[in-house]
């Protein structure tokens, strides 16, 4: 009996010491099989793609155009009829107004400031500045920003190889020729025989119509006026209307300064 019983003692210390080394064993299966799901959930390298904030990738093409529109909009002088908005941070909605009017005059109200606030030819920037100004009589360290909702100024634009290509402000009835001119005329390696006038149509969509710069210098075709928010495109190896069209598609800022319903 004594035999059976020493050797049952020894089975048992034996399974007792294989189950240690089961258990010793588990955090390390775990582990690996942690960092063995760990590795299955990396995501997939995929190239990286510069996309533009409005949906559009960057291109050559844009890149050689959009600077004019985006600038032309951050350095845009307001005047009557524009829309903006004004946000105080943590002070809405006591100084906060949406959808401000600009009125003839260009002098629009504002809370504690009487004689209200004039924005004629002033950036938004500069108007933000002119009521941190004011409020800061009244508020500690105001932060103060200005949008602008809704731009009315009539504008044109002249692009592609042109000497100075961009945005201008239509305070008169001009041609497609003076517009050129006005940009430096065409560039080396423009076509003058065939560029194009882009415009927005009712339904929001682009249409082109081709002219002839070298035809209406010589006088055998007849001068092209411009609409409000015509764009003149002059073509050149490698920058076609039809790419010229793309962009145009694809940013948001163009459609709010043309006139786009979209």
């Amino acid at each position: 009996m004594k035999v059976v019983n020493r050797t049952g003692i020894v089975a048992l210390m034996i399974a007792a010491i294989f189950s240690m080394a089961a258990l010793a064993q588990k955090p390390e299966l775990r582990s690996k099989v942690s960092s063995a799901k760990a590795e299955d959930a990396q995501p997939t390298a995929t190239p990286d793609t510069d996309v533009a904030a409005d949906g559009s990738q960057d291109s050559p093409e844009a890149e050689a155009i959009l600077p004019y529109y985006n600038n032309y909009l951050k350095e845009y002088r307001l005047g009557p009829a524009d829309v903006i908005s004004v946000e105080v941070f943590g002070q809405c909605p006591d100084y906060c107004k949406t959808g401000i009017t600009v009125p003839p005059n260009a002098k629009i109200s504002y809370p504690l400031v009487r004689d209200g606030i004039m924005v004629a030819g002033k950036t938004v920037e500069q108007v933000a500045d002119d009521i941190t100004k004011k409020l800061d009589e009244y508020i500690i360290d105001p932060k103060v920003t200005v949008t602008l909702d809704k731009a009315v100024s009539t504008r044109y634009s002249v692009m592609g190889k042109v000497v100075t290509p961009g945005v201008k402000s239509m305070d008169r009835k001009i041609s497609v020729y003076e517009a050129i001119l006005d940009a430096g005329g065409v560039a080396k390696g423009g076509d003058k025989k065939k560029a194009y006038i882009v415009s927005y149509n009712t339904g929001g969509g682009l249409t082109k119509r081709e002219i002839s710069i070298a035809d209406m210098e010589s006088g055998k075709s007849q001068m092209v006026f411009l609409n409000p928010g015509d764009q003149v495109f002059v073509p050149s190896k490698g920058f076609s209307v039809d790419t010229f069209f793309d962009v145009l598609g694809k940013v948001s800022v163009v459609r709010f300064l043309f006139g786009s319903p979209f």
